[in-house]
């Protein structure tokens, strides 16, 4: 039903674009970029008038912002250019690219295995779910004084934190992934005298990738937060504690590039992650597909 709608919605788009002059066929066929783009223009203008260079020719005085306590994108790209001329942004890009890298690389080695291992073997499903779905009720933030004091203060505690942030969401992902295989295929495969791990590559594992590139992405913006969470708490370099150190001097243009650098990699790396699954979603299992 959902398929037909979506159907109907591009036949009709078609048609619209097909009898709408030149001008309008461009503005069909690149709507959404173009409404976006818009939207980002405007806010960004209202925003420099509030604080930046434009503030001069704001006629309304409330609106009027000292950049001070909300700076402005004329100033926060200035700070961003300096801070990468300068070089002194480097060394902290280079530790919170560490502690993501290693957190997220274990995250990946534990949970899919492990989410794979559930969803298979009933038994363990029935002796993990608990702990594994307490821990993921859990705010990670809450652990971080424990972590410290496992892991101490340096980059340790950081990569464990960040484990921790990234590795329910692919696990359950992944046991999810195993549990929602369409039964009718196993019993096929098996039927035909395939061994369980014939059955598992030739069956399982097709229709688990998509849920397994849905917890990686996932996973990414729960590790960019144990990143940021982690240097915010207890560190001595990175780009969460250059946030800190700008925030405690009132250098709220510092503070914006730390925080756009930490969602401009959120973006890449998510869409990256995003255009990956789109590519096997035709792998993933249709509702009804088990019965």
């Amino acid at each position: 039903m959902a398929n037909d709608k979506a159907a109907g919605q591009e036949l009709l788009l078609d048609i619209r674009v097909a009898e709408a002059s030149s001008l309008y066929k461009f503005y069909l066929n690149y709507e959404s970029a173009i409404l976006g783009t818009s939207a980002v223009i405007i806010f960004l203008l209202v925003w420099e008038s509030m604080g930046g260079a434009l503030s001069r020719y704001n006629p309304i005085p409330f609106l009027r912002i000292n950049p001070m306590f909300m700076s402005a994108p004329s100033l926060i790209f200035k700070a961003a250019v300096d801070m990468f001329s300068s070089g002194e942004i480097y060394h902290d890009l280079k530790i919170s690219s560490i502690e993501f890298f290693w957190g997220y690389v274990l995250a990946v080695g534990v949970a899919i295995p492990l989410g794979i291992l559930t969803g298979w073997y009933k038994r363990l499903s029935y002796i993990c779910d608990p702990f594994v779905n307490a821990m993921n009720a859990t705010p990670r933030v809450a652990l971080l004084p424990l972590v410290i004091i496992w892991l101490g203060i340096g980059i340790l505690s950081k990569v464990g934190i960040i484990f921790l942030g990234a590795v329910f969401p692919m696990l359950i992902n992944a046991r999810d992934g195993v549990k929602t295989t369409p039964l009718n295929l196993i019993n096929a495969a098996r039927s035909f005298g395939a061994s369980e791990w014939q059955v598992f590559k030739s069956v399982v594992f097709p229709s688990t990738l998509p849920f397994l590139l849905t917890g990686l992405r996932i996973a990414v913006g729960r590790a960019l937060v144990g990143v940021l969470v982690g240097e915010l708490y207890a560190a001595t370099a990175g780009i969460g504690f250059m946030i800190t150190v700008a925030g405690a001097t009132f250098q709220t243009d510092k503070v914006f590039v730390g925080v756009l650098i930490f969602a401009i990699s959120g973006i890449v790396l998510t869409d990256i992650l995003d255009r990956i699954e789109h590519r096997f979603d035709k792998w993933r299992p249709k509702v009804g597909a088990g019965a």
